[in-house]
């Protein structure tokens, strides 16, 4: 990303490039939800055109298949929330870091201080969408959509109950959004200036892009998988962030911490990843074009 003055430009690129991540990655979004929730996904779950297909599966596979598979319940609701989530953190982050240097405040200050307000508000906000997505993905669940799960856990928990695990989703969501954005913002430093001269500039400003996304994508979802797990177990059970952890520890020791640790690597990384290099390439192109009608 361009830094604070391109952030300022080009806001609806930020959004763009984070709706286009959030459609892309939906499916792993999907399967990551099943696995860390431990939800269990057997063969009547499927369509009956998948089902025959799903019975060959490996069971390792079954929650990429039933991940893949229609119907996708909660697919709006659940690309709109990611989508302005993450827009609001990386084009709040990029501008906040700005303005935080042109006040005098250090290097580390000004890249960490934006995505630690702002991801946590994000998330206290984002909550009750972030809580009955997850649920509706149960294969077990009869719930059809997105404001029948909102119901269904009012009706049972009332207002509290929407926004039960967000001690948990803070601790991962502040976590992985700050150290992707330090790492990002690390290897914009560290990597090699592009050649303003050469003939391959772009090329050269993408595979740049490439780097430092995948580097902060991989960073931020190592970093927080327990705590996915933690929190999809608080949804799931609404028990409290200890007795979670209790819950969790007793039934698979300290394996909870790896629970859909592969899924979980790429449903995350990927997503936040592709993010920072959708709105690198939008931003380039953006940019190109003022160019070009400037001449």
């Amino acid at each position: 990303m361009g830094g604070g003055s391109a952030a300022k430009e080009h806001p609806i690129e930020y959004f763009s490039a984070s709706t286009l991540a959030a459609v892309v990655n939906y499916p792993l979004w999907r399967a990551s939800a099943l696995g860390q929730s431990g939800f269990r996904v057997a063969l009547h779950s499927y369509p009956p055109l998948i089902a025959n297909v799903a019975s060959s599966v490996p069971p390792s596979m079954a929650p990429y298949l039933y991940a893949f598979s229609p119907p996708y319940k909660g697919l709006i609701a659940t690309v709109l929330g990611m989508s302005w989530a993450r827009a609001a953190i990386f084009y709040g982050s990029d501008s906040g870091k700005q303005y935080l240097l042109s006040r005098g405040y250090s290097q580390n200050v000004s890249t960490i201080a934006p995505p630690l307000v702002i991801s946590s508000a994000v998330q206290c906000v984002n909550m009750p969408l972030v809580r009955a997505t997850i649920l509706l993905q149960n294969p077990e669940s009869n719930v059809p959509n997105i404001r029948e799960s909102l119901r269904q856990i009012y009706k049972s928990h009332g207002l509290r109950g929407l926004w039960h695990g967000t001690s948990a989703g803070i601790l991962k969501t502040v976590p992985k959004y700050c150290t992707a954005i330090f790492v990002k913002d690390y290897f914009e430093r560290v990597l090699p200036p592009v050649d303003p001269s050469s003939e391959h500039k772009e090329r050269d400003a993408l595979i740049h892009s490439a780097i430092k996304s995948s580097a902060a994508g991989l960073a931020g979802a190592a970093l927080t998988n327990p705590l996915d797990v933690i929190r999809n177990e608080m949804f799931k059970t609404n028990l409290g962030l200890v007795d979670a952890v209790r819950l969790l520890y007793d039934e698979l020791g300290w394996n909870f911490l790896v629970r859909g640790m592969s899924k979980n690597l790429i449903a995350v990384s990927i997503p936040v990843a592709s993010t920072i290099f959708f709105t690198d390439a939008f931003v380039q192109y953006s940019q190109s074009r003022d160019k070009r009608k400037h001449l």
